[in-house]
């Protein structure tokens, strides 16, 4: 079996109203997100998993230490576009993307699927990744060249990891 590029094969959708469980989110509520991936810097959109917290747990009689994984931690951040005008004044129908991360305290819960191409619509059965993120305010990137962005820290809340996409409403 050949591996898969990632270039091309990674769909991100928002979704602005929870889904009724984060471990089994409906076709019916992704249809109803707004997928990001076309208006969102690929080299630093991050959502994942990291270390988790760990807990000294070493028995009184043993030598050494052991370690035990407590609370699990993630972290994100996305650069949305913007889309402004030759005067610099926003595209309203353009900043639709931009519009769900300007604002700070935004809850939103972001979908995300590996292959097949990112343009392809969700079905059921499709294995995803979900978190629940608040955005922080929007920076200006530390890299200015190139389309006009910013970068927005995302505070991860809770996640749904390896899911299938459920059937139902």
């Amino acid at each position: 079996m050949p591996f898969t590029l990632a270039d091309g094969n990674r769909k991100v959708t928002a979704l602005q109203t929870p889904p009724a469980d984060l471990d089994a989110i409906t076709l019916t509520e992704l249809q109803a997100g707004i997928d990001i991936q076309d208006d969102v810097l690929k080299s630093d959109f991050r959502l994942s998993p990291t270390a988790s917290d760990t807990v000294p747990d070493t028995p009184l009689g043993s030598a050494g230490n052991s370690t035990a994984f407590g609370a699990s931690n993630y972290e994100g951040s996305v650069s949305p576009f913007r889309n402004l005008d030759e005067t610099g004044q926003p595209e309203t129908a353009g900043e639709e993307v931009w519009d769900l991360f300007k604002e700070k305290g935004t809850n939103l819960t972001l979908v995300l699927r590996d292959g097949p191409d990112s343009d392809t619509e969700w079905a059921e059965g499709d294995e995803y990744e979900a978190y629940s993120v608040i955005t922080d305010t929007p920076q200006h990137p530390s890299d200015t060249a190139g389309y006009i962005k910013r970068t927005v820290v995302l505070g991860v809340n809770g996640a749904a990891l390896y899911k299938k996409v459920a059937t139902g409403v």
